[in-house]
């Protein structure tokens, strides 16, 4: 765990100050994976460790939430030898496109790179447990949550840690005057 973690602080790739995250609420933390993903062995590093804990599950594809969770579930599915796809939003609702589909029973592992509330994860599963597949499984580097979002599904991060998150009206840094930055991936940075 000290070791990712020390990755992303060497990458920049966790942050200090007040962010809104994707999910609305607002943190004193924020976790830029895109950093600590953009070189293909760290990225490959982080997908097999995921892989490792489902490689007896029979996975038969991957799949992601666009766009933090591409480049790891890439990297697990090539890790597990397996097909990868994505949802994405279109118009605020979560969808396959692309001509993604799904096979009825398809055993589906679904990667994403931050957790925080589990919404786009939870979001990722019903798209495609609604098209027929069995999701049997998720996971994620980071845990912000530090195990506690509900996802629906058995799940596991490489690291679980307890990041600070505010509804916006009850934020102690909105409250001493500072502005929350949007620096994720839902939003222009």
């Amino acid at each position: 765990m000290d070791s990712i973690l020390d990755h992303f602080k060497y990458c920049d790739a966790l942050l200090e100050g007040h962010f809104e995250l994707s999910s609305g609420l607002h943190s004193p933390n924020y976790l830029q994976c895109a950093l600590a993903l953009q070189y293909p062995a760290d990225a490959s590093g982080y997908g097999r460790l995921i892989a490792e804990k489902f490689v007896s599950q029979n996975i038969d594809a991957v799949a992601s939430p666009a766009i933090g969770g591409l480049v790891i579930g890439y990297t697990v599915a090539q890790a597990l030898n397996v097909r990868f796809i994505w949802t994405e939003r279109q118009n605020g609702e979560m969808k396959l496109r692309r001509g993604f589909n799904v096979r009825k029973g398809e055993r589906f592992l679904v990667v994403e790179d931050v957790i925080t509330t589990g919404g786009s994860t939870r979001e990722c599963i019903d798209v495609l447990s609604n098209a027929g597949a069995k999701v049997v499984g998720a996971a994620s580097i980071i845990d912000r949550s530090n195990g506690t979002a509900d996802v629906g599904v058995p799940r596991i991060s490489l690291v679980n840690i307890d990041v600070p998150s505010y509804k916006p009206d009850e934020c102690p840094l909105c409250a001493a005057g500072s502005t929350a930055v949007k620096p994720g991936s839902r939003t222009p940075a």
